[in-house]
């Protein structure tokens, strides 16, 4: 309960700074903006509250009245109801940070089983306990590479098949940072080239390359020899990562990666109109000082007895900011405990069961599309759920009839690739049926005779 303070409580209180009353505290701020009139309309009840909002949620049409072919970041999956159900629980739902172990044990160990499930997804020896998105965990991992090399070296070399919004958020994380150089995906470069393309970027400033798997095309490229070949100029490799489709793909853990990052939402996660999201975060245990984020390590009490602490984490990234290498010191704790559930329910089997449905609904979609007039697969590489479609008509005016059919259309990319005029990018989950993926066809075959 808010308990407000009292006349006598306010006057002792102003009397102690030396203010007359409230309104000299906004002294500094200009005159014709302190006390603007609001047009706040009259008191509700709650129950016209409540049929206001129920009015205007109906505008917004969802995956639930839809069928969704839009990926290119965030994804529609088959959430289990018991992810819901374990995560509203009140110990859950309104924990705060666990700085005191004695009394947060149930929460500590279910962030150190989420380090466990992500590490072993990645292939990756140790992981933090999340990031706010995929986007931002790509930009901790471009000042993990310049901490490491004690910004003497000073270069970025990153694939124009990175999604668009993770290449923005890094040059916003970095702004203003001295002598950086950012490379490889300037306008004038082709999206489509390959990581073996990347090599010859590398040079001996270069402290990380970032490159994408599958990348934002939806393509999947052998990472062996980028990898190695960074290393062999002693740079640092940064892998960003859907995690449904490591359970189908040889983890990046295992081409040598030296940081994982990637976007969690795929993992039991809703779309949610964007968010909140989940950032993923893994590398090799000999950076581990150097990793932002939160830590849950394994230890033992007194009494010989298992337990969960937080640890390894510099206390400048929670008090002394101008030291820090990082100011993320906070986690999606509910977010990440919603990815361990889905993880623990779907257990090894169930993930490659959905990570294959994916795959085989994506190819039978690509196929459908590929043999109708007017639409063309743009890639021969090998893809997992996501493929780029050249088409005849601009992608705005395709989703707008398919709009009109109750289908979300795929991503225009001509929105971040000004070169790929007409080019859409399609997504398949393991929700999509087979009928569904044959009305998209059969609508894109009526758009293309119009």
């Amino acid at each position: 309960m808010f308990t407000p303070h009292t006349d006598a409580e306010k006057k002792e209180m102003l009397k102690a700074i030396g203010v007359e009353k409230i309104e000299d505290l906004f002294n500094d701020v200009p005159a014709s903006c302190r006390f603007p009139v609001l047009n706040i309309p009259s008191a509700m009840t709650e129950m016209e509250i409540s049929a206001q909002l129920q009015e205007l949620a109906a505008a917004n049409a969802s995956t639930k009245e839809l069928v969704s072919f839009l990926g290119a970041g965030a994804y529609q999956h088959y959430i289990p109801a018991a992810v819901d159900a374990l995560l509203q629980r009140g110990e859950f739902f309104t924990a705060y940070t666990p700085y005191q172990p004695e009394i947060a044990q149930g929460t500590l160990q279910a962030i150190f089983e989420y380090q466990s499930l992500i590490a072993g997804l990645t292939g990756m020896e140790v992981s933090n306990a999340s990031h706010y998105d995929g986007a931002t965990a790509t930009a901790e991992a471009v000042i993990m590479a310049l901490h490491h090399f004690r910004e003497k070296r000073n270069t970025i070399l990153i694939s124009p098949s990175v999604h668009p919004q993770y290449r923005e958020t890094i040059r916003s994380y970095m702004a203003g940072t001295k002598d950086l150089k950012i490379t490889g995906d300037e306008a004038k470069v082709d999206p489509f080239i390959t990581p073996d393309d990347l090599i010859k970027g590398i040079n001996e400033d270069t402290a990380l390359v970032i490159v994408q798997y599958p990348d934002f095309f939806g393509r999947v490229y052998d990472l062996t020899n980028l990898v190695q070949k960074a290393h062999e100029h002693d740079a640092l490799v940064c892998v960003v990562v859907n995690p449904t489709a490591l359970g189908l793909l040889k983890p990046p853990g295992e081409f040598d990666a030296d940081i994982v990052v990637g976007e969690g939402q795929p993992l039991g996660i809703p779309l949610s109109f964007g968010g909140p999201y989940l950032g993923l975060f893994t590398t090799k245990e000999k950076y581990l000082r150097k990793m932002a984020g939160r830590i849950v390590g394994e230890t033992v009490d007194l009494d010989g007895k298992r337990g969960y602490v937080l640890t390894l984490t510099a206390r400048e990234q929670h008090i002394r900011r101008e030291k820090a290498t990082s100011n993320i010191c906070s986690n999606q704790g509910l977010i990440a405990l919603a990815s361990t559930i889905y993880m623990s329910l779907l257990g090894k089997q169930g993930f490659r069961k959905v990570a294959e449905l994916c795959y085989q609904k994506a190819h039978y979609a690509a196929d459908e599309i590929n043999a109708t007039p007017g639409y063309k697969v743009c890639s021969d590489a090998p893809f997992f759920h996501e493929f780029v479609v050249c088409c005849d008509k601009p992608v705005a005016e395709i989703n707008e009839h398919l709009l009109d059919h109750s289908i979300l259309g795929g991503y225009d990319l001509s929105q971040d690739y000004p070169s790929l005029k007409n080019h859409m990018l399609i997504a398949v989950t393991e929700v999509v049926s087979r009928q569904e993926i044959d009305m998209l066809r059969d609508v894109l075959k009526e758009i293309a005779d119009d």
